[in-house]
């Protein structure tokens, strides 16, 4: 392959650094941005202490890493700088697609080197720091996956391995095949889904010391867009604490309760645009009370705790 970025010279078994906050890049092919402005934006991200970057290979209709690996090829060295996650585990039935007739799930082991493959190819790099499986599988099987992880972890395509959206039990059933740390698991955290707190899926990561990524932490723009009961519940009272504690945004105010869980979750920023990650950023300086958490907690649920 030509002008490949070069990944630092990490060992597999090194723990794996990432940063407080993640930037997504999901939405990259909707931000209609040029090369340069893609490693522009990279700069600005890393600048502020964000140097892991989340992809997929689907993300985009299966563009948005190739979308990455344009901008990389204009300064291939960035790359020393970043942690890169990727995901495979989904087949979509679009353009550019693996050609299935239906969306479906798929890790069986041909599949997870093929789209590693693919990705590494996209994004013009060598290795992944991180890869995770994007969704269960109801086919999955374990000790699978598991010969799948090793020989991606022989091969040196990929550094380390977890999971996005598992339940509890999906996540020990791999775990008990795989003879290394799951790294994460990804899943959705937001005053409108956190279900994740209640079923057991951040105690058990909290148990384990695995630091959950948080994805659509803003609820995919509901939390300013939806006219629910709910909604407006919500931003009266994420208004009234942004103001408590002296916060810029009620996003600033989110981001603080998602990272006040004790399993201690990396949000995932999805805006392309620079200034919104900086006062996302921002939220670190942010301390909110165990009775303010609770009071989202309610506005949320529309009654008081048990």
């Amino acid at each position: 392959m030509a002008s490949i970025a070069k990944p630092q010279d990490i060992q597999p078994d090194e723990p794996l650094l990432l940063s407080e906050f993640v930037q997504g890049y999901w939405r990259l092919a909707q931000w209609q941005m040029s090369p340069q402005a893609r490693l522009t934006f990279i700069k600005q991200h890393l600048e502020l202490g964000v140097s892991s970057i989340d992809q997929a290979d689907i993300y985009g209709g299966y563009r948005s890493e190739t979308l990455l690996g344009e901008a990389l090829r204009l300064q291939p060295a960035i790359r020393q700088q970043l942690q890169i996650v990727s995901k495979c585990g989904i087949k979509l039935n679009v353009p550019g697609g693996p050609g299935c007739t239906v969306n479906h799930y798929d890790s069986g082991r041909q599949h997870m080197l093929q789209s590693v493959d693919d990705s590494l190819r996209r994004m013009r790099i060598e290795k992944l720091d991180l890869l995770l499986i994007h969704r269960p599988d109801l086919l999955m099987d374990a000790d699978e996956v598991a010969e799948a992880f090793e020989t991606l972890h022989a091969s040196g395509k990929v550094s380390h391995f977890g999971v996005s959206n598992f339940s509890p039990s999906q996540f020990a059933l791999l775990q008990s095949r795989w003879r290394l740390p799951l790294a994460t698991n990804q899943v959705e955290i937001n005053p409108f889904n956190f279900a994740v707190a209640e079923d057991g899926t951040l105690d058990q990561l909290q148990q384990q010391r695995v630091r959950p990524m948080a994805w659509s932490c803003l609820a995919g723009g509901r939390l300013l867009s939806d006219d629910s009961m709910q909604a407006q519940r919500l931003r009266t009272e994420l208004t009234a604490i942004a103001t408590e504690v002296n916060a810029d945004s009620i996003e600033q105010v989110v981001f603080a309760w998602v990272r006040m869980l004790p399993s201690k979750p990396r949000p995932i920023l999805g805006s392309g645009n620079i200034a919104r990650v900086r006062d996302a950023l921002a939220s670190t300086k942010l301390s909110l009370s165990r009775e303010q958490w609770y009071r989202i907690w309610v506005a949320a649920k529309g009654h008081g705790v048990p």
